[in-house]
């Protein structure tokens, strides 16, 4: 049995979908399972799973024998919530740890991730786990949740990357990957960078919308400070803000770049480009779309 954490997320979903391909027994954690059942339908065994609730590990631990995990972005506190449960799965005798961590953690103490790595390395050394990391670039599918309305209603990206370059990743090749090493051995206590097959600016991402949309989108790149307005007013949170600020700022410092060979050595496949993302898109990008307002 094989627990999969955030399963309703860009990559959480996709790695229920590969492992139910393998016939691969997957318990499926969300907030609200009654819910998440009605609008997933029954692929997976759903089970209501809170890392801030306790209670709730039991249920969701018992039986399993590997866990896919993704830190919800609202929860900050390592320490007092992912610690313990990951504690917990350790007594409880989960076996393998998949973890979806970002690429740099290694480098970066500040990130929680990279907290969240150093507490499965040392539940490994003690035996407890193994543990695979998925250091995984920016997701393609960034464009189509954050960033698709700017495409969609007017025509441009609007994200202060300056000339940064960034080694877009499919989710669904970084799910590939994470289902492999749930039910593949081969894949204990190592790290694994995830990235797709080439490093693009912003400049270079909106000429290939243009080409595959038929449609010229443009790369704004707006200061920060604009760019910080505009999301307020949308209703974007402070805490979000500072992040999406922090992570453009590491892109347009030339820190996103990084470029691995990882999905190739793992799915014996190439990583997914842009271009064939956004072409299996089309229609999410609005290119048949007349009544765009300009």
């Amino acid at each position: 049995m094989i627990l999969v954490t955030g399963a309703t997320g860009t990559v959480g979903r996709e790695v229920v979908r590969e492992l139910r391909a393998h016939d691969e027994p997957v318990r499926a954690a969300s907030r609200d399972a009654e819910r998440t059942r009605e609008r997933h339908g029954d692929d997976a065994t759903w089970v209501s799973f809170d890392f801030t609730r306790p209670e709730t590990y039991y249920p969701a631990l018992e039986g399993v024998d590997a866990v896919f995990l993704v830190r919800p972005p609202a929860v900050s506190r390592v320490g007092r919530d992912i610690v313990p449960f990951l504690d917990s799965a350790a007594r409880m005798g989960v076996g393998h740890v998949t973890f979806l961590s970002v690429l740099g953690a290694e480098k970066n103490p500040l990130l929680p991730h990279r907290r969240i790595e150093r507490h499965l390395s040392a539940l490994a050394a003690k035996g407890a786990v193994t543990y695979t990391f998925l250091r995984a670039s920016f997701f393609v599918q960034n464009l189509l949740t954050e960033h698709r309305r700017d495409v969609v209603d007017n025509d441009r990206l609007f994200l202060p990357a300056g000339d940064g370059a960034t080694s877009f990743v499919d989710a669904r090749d970084v799910a590939a990957v994470g289902a492999v090493t749930l039910v593949e051995t081969g894949h204990e206590n190592r790290a694994y960078d995830l990235t797709g097959p080439a490093a693009l600016t912003y400049h270079d991402v909106a000429d290939v919308l243009t080409a595959e949309l038929g449609r010229e989108i443009r790369d704004v790149d707006p200061a920060i400070p604009r760019f910080a307005t505009t999301m307020y007013r949308r209703g974007r949170l402070l805490p979000f803000l500072l992040v999406m600020v922090g992570l453009y700022t590491l892109v347009r410092l030339g820190f996103a770049g990084r470029v691995s060979d990882d999905v190739r050595r793992v799915l014996g496949r190439d990583a997914r480009s842009l271009r064939t993302v956004v072409r299996d898109n089309r229609a999410a990008f609005g290119a048949d779309d007349g009544s765009r307002d300009e």
